[in-house]
């Protein structure tokens, strides 16, 4: 059969990037093999999980572009099949009714420590006779229910890791039912990959210590066991789990700054896998063509994030400031520009290139629809003090040049002459004329070549500007 994959996240908070890489590979490898990928939302924790929580990594996802072919399905309507399975398990003398209370399982560990050979459950529970269980069930004994780990090796290939080997008889005995009915994770969670036929089990590899116990439920149930890969974890630059100390974790937090979508997908792809040879920059398509798990790289990943905003940057270039006009119209409303009627998409044009996020191409487009905004940086800072009194005679001189060219004539392929003939006409270098009009109209020495700039901004506002600056002292 076509291979059944499965993205399983706990609706208890944001979706962080990890969780975001797991579900991606999962779709990536559903994609490349036609195969299906579900969402599975394990809401059985129900003091923390949330309707908020869910709907924030449905919006992630759907922003990230991973869409699913089948659920969500939600883990905690299942709770009767949970059950049903435990049963078969207590049937077929696989599983057993413990009645040991939380201060004799306390005291053994007492012991366990004391003697300092580490806590395992002595099976006390799984030695009682039928009749000892019908009893203490009589007495209204509360009682939860552990599966008999086998004594064998529990060993599987993973896709990423190779062979990995846990000896069940070093294993406790696993509760898979509280005593008030409730499932255990592991438990849940096989009960669900079963149901749903999956094949492949894609997920952090955080999850390998309850791979074993996962398999001896497989096993219990007759079941098949599926394919495991277990993905790397993805650190900070300090080589440390990744967390909120590294900056955002939030998928949701990288939309707000602006990053692009199949820029986040291009990245993310890229930590822990590699497509082979030099390629970075990959189209959906492409990740798709070149995703294998035997790709899938066993070491950790770093996130670098000036690495995903170079990336970013990429992406930005090479999309049309048309397709753009949406995201920074919203990004230049809340920071309280209106750009009226102007049409945006030659701004943005203009700028995108120095831009590797959203917010970049808005703070660099607002100062050029009203240079009255822009905030001289150290390099222009450093020009006016170099300069001294030049500065504002040059800029006097740009204004007397520019003021000639008419409205009909002020377009960026028309207003380089005029700047180059005055400057010849003084004999002084063109960008001692030139990088005036860059600090005056955007507070930098960088921006796009000055024609474009006076064209973008335009001829009134540019004009006005010159002029302030020119008058000052």
């Amino acid at each position: 059969m076509a291979p059944r994959v499965r993205f399983a996240p706990s609706p208890t908070g944001y979706l962080h990037v990890g969780g975001a890489r797991t579900a991606l590979f999962n779709w990536l490898f559903a994609k490349k093999t036609g195969g299906t990928f579900i969402l599975r939302i394990e809401d059985t924790d129900k003091e923390r999980s949330t309707d908020a929580h869910t709907q924030v990594i449905l919006d992630g996802l759907t922003w990230l572009g991973v869409t699913w072919d089948e659920g969500p399905v939600f883990q905690g309507a299942e709770g009767d099949r949970h059950r049903a399975d435990v049963q078969k398990l207590i049937d077929a003398g696989k599983a057993y009714p413990c009645f040991c209370t939380k201060e004799e399982l306390d005291a053994q560990r007492a012991l366990a420590d004391k003697a300092k050979t580490g806590f395992k459950y002595d099976r006390r529970c799984s030695k009682l006779s039928p009749a000892e269980v019908e009893d203490r069930k009589k007495k209204g004994l509360p009682a939860s229910i552990r599966l008999r780990m086998p004594q064998e090796a529990l060993a599987w290939d993973d896709a990423v890791h190779g062979t990995i080997t846990f000896q069940g008889h070093d294993l406790d005995d696993l509760i898979i039912l509280r005593s008030d009915g409730t499932p255990i994770y592991n438990l849940a969670v096989v009960s669900d990959d079963i149901a749903m036929r999956i094949t492949h089990v894609i997920r952090g590899d955080d999850h390998v210590s309850n791979t074993p116990k996962q398999i001896a439920i497989y096993r219990a149930l007759g079941a098949p066991v599926p394919i495991f890969a277990h993905v790397p974890m993805i650190l900070g630059n300090d080589g440390k789990k990744l967390s909120k100390r590294h900056g955002a974790t939030a998928v949701g937090d990288y939309q707000a700054e602006g990053i692009l979508p199949a820029a986040m997908r291009n990245f993310l792809a890229l930590l822990g896998w590699s497509p082979g040879g030099d390629r970075e920059i990959m189209a959906e398509p492409d990740l798709i063509e070149a995703f294998t798990l035997e790709r899938i790289q066993a070491k950790p990943a770093v996130f670098d994030t000036q690495k995903l905003q170079w990336m970013n940057g990429q992406y930005l270039s090479a999309i049309p400031g048309v397709e753009l006009e949406g995201e920074v119209l919203r990004e230049l409303i809340s920071m309280g520009v209106d750009p009226g009627s102007r049409p945006l998409a030659p701004v943005i044009d203009a700028v995108k290139a120095r831009s590797n996020l959203i917010t970049d191409i808005a703070k660099q487009a607002a100062v050029r629809l009203d240079p009255s905004r822009a905030v001289v940086d150290e390099k222009g800072e450093a020009l006016r003090k170099k300069l001294g009194a030049a500065f504002s005679e040059n800029l006097k001189l740009a204004l007397r040049t520019l003021e000639g060219v008419s409205d009909g004539e002020w377009v960026a392929d028309k207003l380089t002459d005029p700047l180059k003939g005055a400057a010849e006409s003084k004999g002084m270098k063109l960008g001692d004329l030139m990088q005036p009009i860059r600090v005056a109209l955007t507070g930098s020495t960088v921006s796009e070549p000055v024609n474009e700039l006076l064209a973008v901004v335009g001829r009134d506002a540019a004009l006005r500007t010159l002029e302030e600056w020119a008058s000052r002292s």
